[in-house]
């Protein structure tokens, strides 16, 4: 089968959370007697992923402008005039906005799937336009997609679409790392420190945790690991409350041993969401064994966490009760080997990719 991939900004190395669920599929399928071409969007790549192949993938690269309200659908009709023109067996669209794309493709003839990540227009980020425009993806995306992939059981029983499927996202069981070099450059000690992972936008709710922090009497320290896709005045003024306080770290954007490092010795992992899709990095903390505590947003609660690991969406005063609680009590090595036998039995990315490859199948059968 030939696919081609469209709604990735692309990878190795380029924050998001659509660009870690290619990076982690697309591998494992362009094993199983698949071509996999991912069109990646040219702004995003520097020295560090100037790479033509990953394993057996093939990027293209396309220009497009960098800007929060046009990009998406410029690298997405540049994209799919090559779809068109090339004839994949199988168009794979990633989240709502870059489906605008679909009627194009079909009326082409071109077999189209959609995975189904989040119901972006919820994101505060977008101006009223913005939100109208991806309300109207969703319905394209109901109305021309061939089949729909839900990353979230939840979001696909609201769907009153009949060509759907389930699968979430996954994560590797990760080998904890023994370094410790990148936590003494930065200044944080081995479970001495809170951990949040995510884009500084509005949805991911990290100024919630700063202020919930700042209340806190202990000798951790919170270390936040990310940074914004377009800088914006809410990314700023977290930048801003960050640094002028001495008790927290911000890295930027990490990958590789840094992150492994981060992962491997934090004492506590928070995901203060207001909205997510499949909560990734939840995963991956899991997957390390991490005392964890997260919103009780649905795409959170579909984990199936104990409850002493869910806070009140939005409420400072509860997400600082529940960390000090936390902090307190440690996590057990009977919860941790919990953890890791939901990934494995669930959140498995090889089972993730085989299902994947019987929706294609599927599609093409039809």
């Amino acid at each position: 089968m030939k696919i081609y991939v469209i709604g990735t900004r692309g990878f190795p190395k380029i924050q998001g959370g659509v660009e870690k669920h290619c990076e982690s599929l697309y591998p494992l399928i362009s094993n199983m007697n698949c071509s996999v071409k991912i069109f990646r969007r040219l702004p995003y790549i520097t020295s560090e992923n100037d790479q033509k192949n990953f394993g057996a993938l093939q990027f293209q690269d396309l220009w497009t402008i960098k800007n929060k309200y046009f990009e998406t659908i410029v690298h997405s009709i540049l994209a799919s005039l090559i779809c068109i023109y090339k004839k994949p067996d199988i168009v794979h669209i990633h989240n709502i906005g870059p489906a605008l794309v679909l009627p194009l493709l079909k009326t082409f003839n071109i077999k189209a799937i959609v995975t189904y990540h989040s119901p972006n227009y919820l994101h505060s980020k977008w101006n009223m336009f913005a939100r109208l425009l991806l309300k109207t993806a969703e319905k394209i995306v109901e109305r021309f997609s061939d089949k729909i992939i839900f990353v979230s059981e939840k979001q696909r029983r609201l769907s009153a679409g009949k060509n759907t499927e389930y699968i979430p996202n996954g994560v590797e069981i990760n080998v904890s790392s023994i370094n410790s070099d990148y936590l003494l450059q930065i200044g944080a000690l081995d479970k001495k420190y809170i951990l949040a992972v995510g884009r500084f936008s509005q949805e991911k709710g990290l100024n919630l945790l700063v202020k919930a922090f700042q209340t806190i009497e202990t000798d951790c320290r919170l270390v936040i690991a990310g940074d914004a896709d377009h800088e914006t005045k809410y990314s700023k003024h977290l930048k801003q409350m960050i640094d002028q306080d001495k008790r927290i770290i911000r890295t930027g954007y990490i990958t590789g041993d840094p992150l492994n490092q981060l992962f491997s010795h934090a004492e506590l992992f928070v995901l203060p969401s207001y909205h997510e899709g499949h909560p990734i990095a939840l995963l991956e903390a899991m997957s390390y064994g991490l005392s964890v505590l997260v919103s009780d947003i649905p795409a959170n609660l579909e984990v199936n966490l104990s409850p002493k690991r869910y806070f009140k969406c939005g409420n400072v005063n509860d997400l600082k009760n529940k960390m000090e609680y936390c902090l307190v009590n440690k996590i057990t090595e009977k919860e941790k080997a919990h953890f890791r036998s939901q990934i494995e039995e669930k959140y498995n990315w090889k089972k993730i990719a085989e299902q994947t490859i019987e929706v294609y199948e599927d599609t093409l059968a039809r």
